[in-house]
């Protein structure tokens, strides 16, 4: 007797387990995100052979672990020589069963966390909640953080009252020849970062931040890898607009290359950013605050076009998403950085650089040479510091000739 579960979706036999009721719920959820009917079948299978296990080994709904899905795919690979895609999809049905309060969230045990970690814990909660600083950076930040730890206190107690001067300056000197001056520098300012937050807790007396060195780094050492205007509007002629996924990075492209916008803003570009009567877009920039840009037609015919015919049914509400399963936004900069470099390899186009930065600079070195000031450029670009737009007052050699004034007498 065979058992339906969704329409795209039938069992062999009636299901067992504790997960029998949500069986249906978790088909429809999977079908919504765009999988096909052969993926969907899989999945509810797969799903289903997890119910009956768990049903065998007495969990019910409310027990459901991690180590429960590590088990069962253990107890699964003796009986089937492929995976299958078993792992995602159990990992997506306890996203499916927590998010939806059916299932208990994971509860990560402290006591098995070390005393860096807990440390470094606070430390990030500091940041986001206190200081709100970007996710970007709070990435940066932390792993040398850790490392800095990790050097002073092994795995035993951390004491940031015995901290010294002499720790700041062997863990700086030991790290920063390993180094880009980039890099360095990123260190020294997490160095900085945490322990003004360790002075803040008075877990510190002494204002050891000021022991950290400065790193010597040449200030913008190159001129600005700028995709040429040539180069742009090639590669934009390029796409195939009669396909979704081509309406979609045309989209993405023009974004870019009109608007000069940085890849995480156009993956957190959300529907209700875009004021279609007033023809302009709130942009959510990387430090947490939104600026506000005309929308050009060219760009909202674009979005337009894509949005009617391209865009997936997802209720999702960033404006671009995967193409393929799970239908949802891009989860970070680096999808639109291949959206660049596909484009720019199906093209032909050498460019200076295979990322979405490129856009960026060339945006604003084609607004530099048309007239407009650096005030202007950085607030088109989103800038809070001045000295973040003055890398583009330099110029290279070519164009520096064309001002340079003849040598007094002319040739000899």
């Amino acid at each position: 007797m065979k058992y339906l579960v969704h329409h795209d979706a039938v069992l062999a036999q009636p299901p067992e387990g504790p997960l029998v009721p949500y069986l249906e719920s978790f088909a429809v959820w999977v079908s919504e995100q765009g999988y096909t009917a052969c993926s969907l079948r899989s999945k509810v299978r797969t799903a289903a052979g997890f119910s009956k296990w768990l049903e065998h080994n007495g969990v019910g709904i409310r027990r459901i672990r991690a180590e429960h899905v590590t088990a069962y795919l253990r107890y699964r690979a003796r009986i089937y020589r492929s995976k299958n895609g078993a792992q995602t999809t159990l990992e997506s049905l306890l996203h499916f069963l927590r998010s939806n309060q059916i299932a208990p969230a994971e509860q990560a045990s402290e006591r098995l966390r070390s005393p860096i970690e807990l440390c470094l814990q606070d430390y990030v909660t500091y940041l986001r909640e206190v200081r709100a600083l970007a996710e970007g950076t709070i990435i940066t930040y932390v792993p040398f953080v850790r490392a800095f730890l990790v050097e002073c206190f092994r795995d035993g107690k951390v004491t940031l009252s015995c901290l010294c001067a002499r720790d700041v300056l062997r863990f700086v000197r030991h790290h920063a020849h390993h180094l880009r001056p980039g890099r360095a520098k990123n260190m020294t300012n997490a160095l900085r970062s945490f322990l003004r937050y360790a002075s803040c807790r008075g877990d510190v007396a002494l204002d050891l931040a000021a022991a950290v060195p400065v790193v010597p780094n040449w200030s913008m050492p190159d001129i600005p890898r700028a995709i040429a205007p040539d180069q742009t509007r090639r590669l934009l002629a390029s796409i195939d607009r009669r396909t979704a996924v081509g309406r979609r990075d045309y989209a993405i492209l023009l974004l870019l290359a009109r608007l000069g916008l940085r890849a995480g803003e156009v993956v957190a570009l959300e529907l209700e950013d875009i004021d279609w009567t007033e023809g302009c877009l709130t942009i959510r920039s990387c430090n947490g605050l939104h600026n506000e840009l005309p929308l050009p037609t060219d760009v909202g015919t674009a979005i337009a076009a894509y949005l009617r015919n391209g865009r997936p049914s997802s209720s999702c509400r960033r404006v671009f998403l995967r193409a393929r399963a799970p239908i949802t936004g891009f989860t970070s900069s680096a999808a639109v950085a291949n959206v660049v470099r596909h484009s720019l390899r199906r093209a032909g186009i050498d460019a200076p650089t295979g990322g979405a930065h490129q856009f960026r600079h060339g945006f604003a070195t084609d607004m530099l040479r048309h007239g407009a000031s650096l005030d202007e450029i950085g607030q088109l670009l989103g800038h809070n510091c001045p000295q973040s737009t003055t890398i583009y007052a330099k110029v290279d050699i070519k164009a520096l000739r064309k001002l340079a004034v003849p040598w007094p007498g002319g040739k000899r």
